[in-house]
Formats: structure tokens, C-alpha cells, sequence
């Protein structure tokens, strides 16, 4: 029998044929992307070297994520995912071709640039959580983890290549030759996608949901998620402050350290080869330290990076600065990443990862922003040390939020579960008015609770607003009886009669937990009472 060494943890998930091939043509797209924006940075030293512009090329192709990814992840939800993915690569692809001419012809100024790349940004907004929902189809659940960090190696062996590649294509064929490779490798992404064979999704008896109703609901979970909530609040703290370094270092390879286009690919590769060495640690990581902690400790690294970078007049200090950002950019990111997609069930799951995105990349567009101005103002080494100095107050002043627990973990279970409330069927001279136009439908449970179990009534009701939010819910309210304190109605609204029926699909385990936690505190033989009302009322 011949002897096989066993794969590295790390490339488990690559056991599985049609995630290795959309995860390989994704890693070409991306050396694409990671070129492109090379040559976008390097081409506005040339247009304006102004610290302000030099910075919004970075601004500009991460902006598009704060303004399209919402619709874009409702959309992923909603519509072939397959079909979504293709048209948003075959958009970048024109943008690239069109940037490669306008640059050849020596036709583009510094606006149009920013107009090109804010374009080219725009389409991969529109990719990014379609892609990150998509991961969930392509491995099953225990590879889960594992294969969005195997998404992160990808990106940074991108980072690493890319920029070299960039940097070596400007210097032999201009700007020009940069974005046109950006076009080949998104070509490739797109055959890749038309051959993939996705399995037709399951008709179900409930119609798809419209763009704006999905966005809501996408909200209203993420805001009802103290999973979410907390990855998403330990991210904007990461990426705002760590983001200096993508708007200034252009400016801080060809001013501090006086070197050329080369120089400035090279110290992005160092970064990106760097994180991929820390990307094969991760799995060994995780199990010393929480995602909490990691988090924390990758957002310290960070900080000492920043602070080395601002002190390094020579390429070697910068190097190491570099190979510690990389490090702690991929240990974080990848992090944060994972704990967004665990808290978000399928019905929902573009949607949630797409708000995450749009808030770390907002900020990612805001902190670039703030340190050119910054640099402009005051010089690059003091924007990059004030960054590094406030992204270390900030990680220990949100290290209490815990990103460890999922949201989607069962529940504590109750000694004798109880059964939900059930609301009587509809009446047949109503049924017609029943339907995706009927108006807000407003749900009533009444409970009975003895006064003396009131607090560990009310803190399971805390609990079950979430829940009632989390499922689609656009209100919601509880009430106590005055006259008797044991009398409770809960109340809370949907927005149609379609979407109440949604709510029952959209629960998890941990909701259903949670709703049986509360109705196990109903005195009485019979469960509590429910209800429903439709608005006749505008």
C-alpha cells in the first residue's frame, strides 16, 4: 500500500470537487482584483499625488460595498445564485476592459479613474455576499469553518501575488497591462460559474420575497442578533483604524521609504504571504484561543504593525511590519468572518453576511478616507501612529463583546418543554383576503403567570422579542394587566399575511427553545392563547 501523508488540516475542505474549483477560479479573480488595484493606486500617484486622491482610489472600490451590498445579499436570497454570481463577474469584466482602453488611449483623468474603480468596485459588492452564502452549499457543516478560512488563505495568497504581479506588469507595460489581466482573470471565474451544475432549489408553496420586504427582514434579524451585532461591532473597530495602511501605503513606499512601483507590489505580497502562513496556523489557533480572543489579540498585532510602519524610514522595519499586518489581518478577518456566517441561518444568510460586509467595508472606505486626510495634513508616519495608537484603545474597549456564541446553538432545554402557542385556522369567508396583500397582520398571545415567577417571565420574554424580530416580526410589544397582574398579551406585526407564514420556516432550534421556555411559564392546563388580526382599517 503506498504511504499518503494526511492533508493539512487547513485544505480539508478542498476534499470537495465543485467548492476546489469555483475556490481555485475565485483565487485567479481575485490575483485579478488584487493587480487592478495596484495599478488603479500606483496610476493616481501619476494622475494627482495628492494624499487626499491617492486614498479615495482605495475609498472607491470599497464603497460600492457600503452602498450595494444590502440589495445585493437580498438578491442572493431571493434569485439563482448561480446565474446572480455570473452577472456580477461578466459587469466587472466590461468595467476592466473599459479601464485597460481609456488608459491605453491615455484618455482617463484622476476622476474617471475613481469613477472606473468605484464601477469595478460596484460589481464586487454584488459578489461578496452571494459568494460567502454560497460556501454553506459547496461543503457540509463540519468543513464549514474551515473552508472560510480556506476563502481567506485564497484571498491573501492573492493579496501576496497580485500586487507583485501589478508592480511587475506596470513597470513593463504600464497601468494598461494591469487592468487588462484584471479582464483574464475574471473571464476565468466566469466559465467556471457556467459549468458549475447547482442543484435546483426546492419550490416552495410561498412566493419569493420582494428586494425591499427581504432588505427589512434582513435587518430587523441582524439587529434582533447579539451574535451579529457583537461580530459586527468588533469589526468596524478592526477595519476602521487597520485601514490606514491600504489608503497610505502608495504614498508611504514612494515618499518614506523613496522606492518605486516594485517596492510598493513587494510590500503587499510580504502582507499577503504572511497571512497565508498565519491562515495554515489558524486551525491549530482555535484551539488555544477563542474567537473572542483572537479577535482581540490579532487587533494588538495590528496596532504594533501600524506603529512599526510609522517609524520605518528603511524597507527592512517595514517589511516586518508588514509580515505582522498580514498575520493579524487574516487571524481577524477570517475570525469575524466565520462568526457572521455561524449566526445567520440559510433563509437569511446573504442578507446578514451582507450588512457585516457593508459595515466593515464602510468603515474599511471611511478609515482609508480619514487617513489621507490625516497624511495630507500632518504627514503619513503621524497618521499611520495615530492609527495604530486609537485601534488600540478601541479593541480593549469592545473586547467585551463576545463573538463566541452562536445563535444558532440550541437552547437550555426546559424540564417538561411546552407547546406553542396555536392560533385558530383562518375562517373560509377570510381566506381571500389572505395573501401577500392583505395588509399588516397583527399576532396576540395572552398569557397567565403567576406574580411570583414575574422576573423569570420577563426574562424570557426578552429572549422571545428577539425571536419574534429575528423572524420577521416589524413590531413588537408586551403588556401587563393593571387590574391583574398575572394577565399578559404579547403583540407584534408583520407586514403581510405571506410573511406571517414565513415565520415558522424562518425559526431555528434555538428560537423554538426559546418560545417553548416562555410558554412553559402559561398557568394552566391549556397553552397560552393566540390570535390573529388583520388591519381594515389604513
Amino acid at each position: 500500500m503506498p504511504f499518503r501523508l494526511p492533508m493539512p488540516r487547513a485544505f480539508l475542505p478542498l476534499r470537495h470537487a465543485v467548492f476546489r474549483t469555483l475556490w481555485l477560479a475565485t483565487l485567479a479573480s481575485n490575483i485579478g482584483m488584487w493587480v487592478q488595484n495596484t495599478g488603479a493606486g500606483w496610476l493616481m500617484t501619476s494622475l494627482d499625488p495628492a494624499p487626499m486622491m491617492v486614498s479615495l482610489v482605495q475609498a472607491a472600490s470599497m464603497l460600492p460595498v457600503f452602498l450595494l451590498a444590502l440589495p445585493a445579499g437580498a438578491l442572493a436570497d431571493i434569485i439563482d445564485r448561480r446565474i446572480f454570481l455570473i452577472g456580477a463577474q461578466a459587469w466587472v469584466l466590461a468595467m476592466a476592459l473599459i479601464l485597460a482602453a481609456l488608459t491605453a488611449a491615455d484618455m482617463l483623468g484622476p476622476w474617471g479613474l475613481l469613477a472606473l474603480t468605484f464601477a469595478i468596485g460596484a460589481g464586487s459588492a454584488m459578489n461578496f455576499p452571494a459568494w460567502a452564502a454560497t460556501t454553506n452549499e459547496l461543503v457540509p457543516r463540519e468543513d464549514l469553518v474551515g473552508a472560510i478560512a480556506l476563502n481567506g488563505i485564497g484571498f491573501n495568497l492573492a493579496r501576496a501575488l497580485g500586487p507583485a504581479l501589478g508592480g511587475f506588469a506596470i513597470a513593463a507595460a504600464g497601468p494598461q497591462a494591469a487592468f487588462a489581466l484584471n479582464a483574464v482573470a475574471f473571464l476565468v471565474l466566469i466559465v467556471a460559474l457556467v459549468f458549475w451544475r447547482r442543484p435546483p432549489e426546492p419550490r416552495g408553496r410561498m412566493p419569493k420575497e420582494h428586494l425591499v420586504s427581504a432588505m427589512r427582514a434582513g435587518l430587523r434579524f441582524v439587529s434582533a442578533s447579539p451574535a451579529m451585532r457583537a461580530a459586527i461591532l468588533r469589526a468596524c473597530t478592526f477595519f476602521l483604524f487597520s485601514a490606514a495602511v491600504w489608503g497610505l501605503l502608495p504614498l508611504f513606499v514612494r515618499q518614506q521609504l523613496g522606492l518605486g512601483p516594485q517596492a510598493f507590489g513587494l510590500m503587499l505580497g510580504v502582507m499577503g504571504l504572511s497571512a497565508v502562513a498565519a491562515g495554515f496556523a489558524l486551525p491549530a489557533l482555535r484551539g488555544r484561543l477563542d474567537r473572542s480572543a483572537t479577535v482581540f489579540w490579532a487587533s494588538i498585532g495590528i496596532c504594533a504593525a501600524m506603529g512599526i510602519l510609522a517609524a520605518s524610514n528603511h524597507w527592512a522595519p517595514a517589511a516586518l511590519g508588514m509580515l505582522i499586518y498580514g498575520a493579524s489581518w487574516i487571524a481577524a478577518g477570517s475570525t469575524l468572518g466565520a462568526s457572521a456566517q455561524l449566526a445567520a441561518p440559510g433563509w437569511v444568510r446573504a442578507r446578514a453576511i451582507a450588512i457585516y460586509q457593508l459595515s466593515f467595508f464602510g468603515v474599511m472606505a471611511l478609515g482609508s478616507a480619514l487617513a489621507g486626510w490625516v497624511g495630507g495634513r500632518f504627514g503619513v508616519p503621524l497618521a499611520l501612529g495615530a492609527a495604530a495608537g486609537l485601534g488600540a484603545v478601541a479593541a480593549v474597549a469592545v473586547r467585551g463583546w463576545r463573538i463566541d456564541s452562536v445563535a444558532l446553538a440550541p437552547g437550555p432545554a426546559t424540564a417538561a418543554p411546552a407547546p406553542e402557542p396555536t392560533p385558530e385556522a383562518p375562517d373560509p369567508a377570510l381566506r381571500a383576503l389572505l395573501g401577500e396583500d392583505s395588509g399588516r397582520v397583527l399576532e396576540v398571545v395572552r398569557y397567565a403567570v403567576d406574580p411570583a415567577r414575574r422576573d423569570a417571565f420577563l426574562a424570557a420574554m426578552q429572549e422571545v422579542r428577539r425571536v419574534r424580530l429575528r423572524s420577521g416580526a416589524a413590531t413588537w410589544r408586551l403588556y401587563e394587566d393593571v387590574a391583574h397582574p398575572e394577565r399578559w398579551v404579547e403583540l407584534w406585526t408583520v407586514e403581510s399575511w405571506t410573511e406571517h407564514l414565513r415565520e415558522e420556516a424562518r425559526r431555528t432550534d434555538w428560537d423554538r427553545a426559546a418560545l417553548a421556555r416562555a410558554a412553559a411559564l402559561h398557568q394552566g392546563a391549556e397553552p397560552p392563547e393566540a390570535a390573529r388580526f388583520l388591519n381594515v382599517v389604513p
